[in-house]
């Protein structure tokens, strides 16, 4: 990794890039959201359900249209765990692994996503981090 680059800076921007991901429903900030991401057909999306697989930001921006700008659609609050951030040798990539509490509502009920393993990839693009893959499960084992 370059000497210029200063890894504590890297991984306090990539943390706050990666906050910015989730942090953004309790307002419904899609500015912001949209900042951390990648904006073209390389960003990719695993959820835990076999049906929700997200290819290409176009599909994201669609998704979050009709889900999470929709009135019945609340956050209620998230936490981020664990976090562990790494840097490629030349400072252009990182990957992340964590754990993520996610609890909101929908048209009056409400959803929990709790210990869910929250794994991703960012690209330094033009000077500034965006997250390129995610990939979110639920251990098979875990009661």
């Amino acid at each position: 990794m370059s000497d210029a680059i200063n890894l504590e800076t890297e991984k306090k921007e990539i943390y706050r890039v990666i906050d910015a991901s989730i942090s953004w429903a309790a307002d419904k900030n899609k500015d912001r959201l949209y900042a951390s991401l990648a904006q073209d057909a390389d960003f990719f999306i695993f959820h835990p359900d076999s049906q929700s697989t997200v290819t290409g930001f176009e599909a994201f921006r669609e998704m979050t249209e009709k889900v999470f700008m929709d009135e019945k659609f609340r956050a209620t609050g998230y936490e981020i765990k664990e976090m562990k951030i790494n840097l490629s040798r030349s400072g252009a990539t990182a990957w992340f692994a964590g754990r993520l509490d996610d609890f909101g509502e929908y048209d009056g009920g409400s959803y929990a996503w709790v210990d869910t393993r929250w794994t991703g990839v960012l690209e330094k693009r033009d000077g500034r981090w965006v997250i390129v893959q995610m990939h979110f499960s639920f251990a098979s084992d875990a009661k």
